[in-house]
Order: structure tokens, then sequence, then C-alpha cells
């Protein structure tokens, strides 16, 4: 791995950091001698379901472009507590040739309104316990209001069309699968 040398004034001691992390495929690499504008980076859409621990340091390195001055981020976790009951974890399941087509849709949607560079959406599959990311959504841009958007737009999209179901596990009491009152197929008289 590469290192930078950095002396310290104070302490005449030196310190060996990494330059960069490193590379993903598909992540631009200036060669010696271009300029950063010379390189042609394609723009990506990574999606993943996982029952795999998610990594916002994955998502926002997978993002990140020399082009861009903005990587906007959306982190759901799965917080402790619903309607006055402990919930000790949370289970997801998708229909994934749906899911991942949806979010196919919701990505392309997204470049037809704001000018993004890439965008990572994870969901968590499985068990999620309490603290933990169930989703996460990064998108670069040159600047911060477009990827900003599109990080909305995206978790609110998501909600309201990726068949994805939750099922909230609590300490005292059953099980429940929570309709997502979001979505389109949802009704106001039907029932959970």
């Amino acid at each position: 791995m590469s290192s930078l040398e950095i002396s310290s004034s104070c302490c005449n001691q030196e310190m060996k950091l990494p330059l960069s992390p490193p590379l993903v495929e598909g992540s631009a690499f200036v060669p010696p001698g271009k300029d950063m504008n010379e390189v042609e980076e394609k723009s990506k859409d990574i999606i993943k379901f996982t029952s795999e621990k998610l990594s916002i340091d994955e998502a926002s390195q997978l993002v990140i472009s020399p082009v861009c001055g903005a990587v906007s981020l959306f982190v759901g976790t799965t917080r402790n507590n619903f309607e006055g009951k402990k919930v000790i974890s949370l289970e997801y399941e998708a229909y994934l040739p749906m899911a991942e087509n949806e979010v196919r849709k919701i990505c392309s949607d997204i470049r037809q309104k704001w000018p993004v560079r890439h965008i990572a959406v994870f969901h968590r599959l499985g068990l999620v316990p309490v603290s933990e990311a169930s989703i996460i959504i990064a998108v670069s841009s040159a600047h911060r209001a477009a990827s900003l958007e599109a990080v909305s737009y995206a978790i609110d999209n998501l909600k309201a069309k990726v068949p994805i179901w939750k099922k909230e596990m609590y300490e005292e009491s059953p099980s429940s699968w929570k309709r997502n009152k979001e979505c389109f197929w949802a009704t106001s008289d039907s029932t959970t």
C-alpha cells in the first residue's frame, strides 16, 4: 500500500498514512501526466441486497468521484422501540427480482431529475439488531443540492415502491409484520 510521510514539527516524528483506500473496480484512476478533467468516468448504480452487516464506509467509497464535490448519505437503522413496545430486532424479506428492478427504476428516475454521478443502494435482509443499518443510500454529485435531493427521493420511493417486508421482533410481545404505509399498493382499508 502506498503511504505518505508527514513530519511533525513539534515532535520530530514521522507517521505513515495511507494515500487512498484500495481502488474499487470501476473507480477512476488518473494515469501520471493526465489531467483530472481528461479522465472519463462512467456513472455507476450499485445495488446490493444482503444478509451481511452493511458498511457506511463501503457505500460512500463506492460513490466518491474526482469530479464530484458532494456525497450524500441516508442510513436507516433499527430503533429500540415502536408504539411503547421494546424492539429487539427487525427482520426483512424481499422479492429480489422485483426489488432490484424497482431500485434500478428509482436510480434511472434520479438520473432524469438530477445531475448525479454514482448511486449506491444497500438493503439488509434477514435479522437486523437494534442500532445496525438496514438501508444505506449514497449519491455523489458535483454540488450538494443534487445529491441531497436524490437521496431523499430515493428513500421515499424505495419505501413506496420496492417489495420489502419488515417484521418487528419485540421483547415481551409477539412479533409483528409491518405494512409500509407509504407503499402504493397499501390502502387505508387493508389490514396489517
